[in-house]
């Protein structure tokens, strides 16, 4: 395994946490603070998954998310928005401009790391 996932979120303790539990599922993680450090990250790290928040200072997820699909290059780059706005229409949204999957806030642990070995598995 040891995919590399880049992690967004501008919550401290959200970070932590998803750092933590997806290290402990044998992933490399690199962790971004706001949607700009996110779209630098991606594009630099290159990694299988982005996980990105929605709501973040500078770009938000969903931008960043327009952003990373908008670059041909990252064609295979898998895209889950993570968001408190769970409403049908902003996950329609989020789908729409090409996020693979969507969870809201607060989600079970379990249930995460399991979309995120799905979503990688389609990767391959």
């Amino acid at each position: 395994m040891n995919e590399l996932i880049v992690v967004a979120d501008d919550e401290p303790n959200i970070l932590i946490s998803l750092e933590f539990l997806l290290k402990r599922a044998g992933y490399r993680v690199v962790l971004a603070r706001n949607g700009d450090e996110a779209l630098a990250a991606v594009q630099r790290e290159r990694p299988a998954l982005a996980l990105l928040d929605v709501m973040m200072p500078g770009k938000t997820g969903l931008e960043v998310c327009q952003a990373l699909r908008a670059d041909d290059s990252l064609a295979g780059l898998r895209i889950l928005m993570l968001t408190a706005k769970g409403r049908e229409t902003d996950v329609a949204k989020g789908l729409a401009l090409g996020a693979d999957a969507y969870m809201t806030k607060p989600f079970a642990t379990k249930a995460l790391v399991e979309q995120v070995k799905a979503l990688l598995e389609h990767h391959e």
